[in-house]
């Protein structure tokens, strides 16, 4: 099972601590907007952030992104950040590691979360809190492939482009779809990704709850 590491101690420049640091500032000063809805079901969704070698936030670190196995009843083959829904008794960040763990096989401690975005809530009935991790120097990881068919490491740098947002005659909201892959992500994961990006590389806090999913994800 693979491990990971604060990086700290074999990076004497201190550029994964400081990676860290930038992180936590931009989350530290972040006033989320969550969502109260006990008729819905509760989710988290990871932003597990790695390292990739380079000095800033958009080369220096990288998320983990999966694909969803083709065999799953719902929603396979999309792409997808990992996570799932809430055990009773759980915390949302204990939700999220847990995931993360049995997914990818990726444990990380509560001392390894940042933060959490913005709650967005689903049409198929879920409230979903994306929760921030740091993964630090992450080896060879071993997704299960019951629930994981592709797992990658998108560097941020990845993301740091222009969503297309369209308008259907099924809702007033607009739909996101954030290029990846030369093919398009779309919300819920779509729109975590968008205020990622807005956030960790440009200090924006641009709310993406109201942006829409596309009709095939209404189910």
């Amino acid at each position: 099972m693979a491990t990971a590491e604060s990086g700290v101690g074999s990076d004497p420049g201190g550029r994964v601590a400081g990676l860290r640091a930038a992180v936590e500032e931009r989350l530290a000063g972040f006033e989320r907007r969550a969502v109260e809805r006990p008729d819905l079901k509760r989710s988290a969704v990871t932003v597990t952030l790695v390292t990739t070698g380079g000095a800033g936030l958009a080369d220096g670190l990288a998320f983990l992104l999966t694909r969803r196995a083709a065999t799953l009843r719902r929603h396979s083959g999309q792409w997808a950040l990992p996570g799932g829904r809430s055990d009773p008794g759980e915390t949302i960040t204990e939700t999220g590691r847990r995931e993360l763990l049995e997914e990818v096989g990726l444990p990380l401690g509560e001392d390894a979360v940042l933060g959490l975005l913005d709650d967005y809530v689903t049409r198929s009935g879920y409230v979903i809190t994306p929760v921030v991790l740091w993964g630090g120097e992450v080896g060879e990881l071993t997704p299960n492939p019951a629930e994981v068919g592709e797992l990658h490491r998108i560097p941020l740098a990845d993301i740091d482009v222009e969503p297309r947002f369209l308008t259907i005659p099924e809702s007033d909201a607009p739909v996101i779809q954030v290029p990846l892959f030369d093919r398009f992500v779309h919300a819920p994961t779509g729109a975590v990704l968008y205020q990622v990006r807005e956030l960790l590389l440009h200090g924006r806090p641009t709310r993406v709850d109201h942006l829409e999913q596309p009709v095939f994800a209404w189910r």
